[in-house]
């Protein structure tokens, strides 16, 4: 059983930056796929970011050139830096690890932006 704990939600305002970390408590989190998924009120979760054991990474259209997800293996954490922050990023923000026959999830963090 992986542990995964976020950190670094907060209120911020419109414009503002955030940077959530996700720490995970295995020996093998190189192997996992780890991905930030975010929940708004009254909304599907939705995959906001993803990166491989390799670092290759991939981002949902709305987030593309204000998120960056990055990836500390020795520390055994992701992080997602998020600028540029709007009102429709506010959400729950989900932490992911993934192989092809697990899939774990942290409690969440939540973000808010407003004024």
């Amino acid at each position: 059983q992986v542990q995964l704990v976020e950190s670094g939600g907060g209120l911020v305002h419109p414009g503002g930056s955030l940077r959530l970390s996700c720490e995970a408590s295995t020996n093998d989190f190189s192997v996992y796929v780890m991905g930030w998924y975010r929940q708004a009120p009254g909304k599907q979760r939705e995959l906001v970011a993803r990166i491989t054991s390799s670092g290759s990474t991939h981002y949902a259209d709305s987030v593309k050139g204000r998120f960056t997800i990055s990836r500390d293996n020795a520390g055994n954490t992701v992080y997602l830096q998020m600028i540029s922050l709007k009102p429709e990023d506010t959400a729950v923000y989900y932490c992911n690890a993934q192989t092809v026959l697990l899939d774990y999830w942290g409690q969440g963090t939540q973000v808010t932006v407003s004024s």
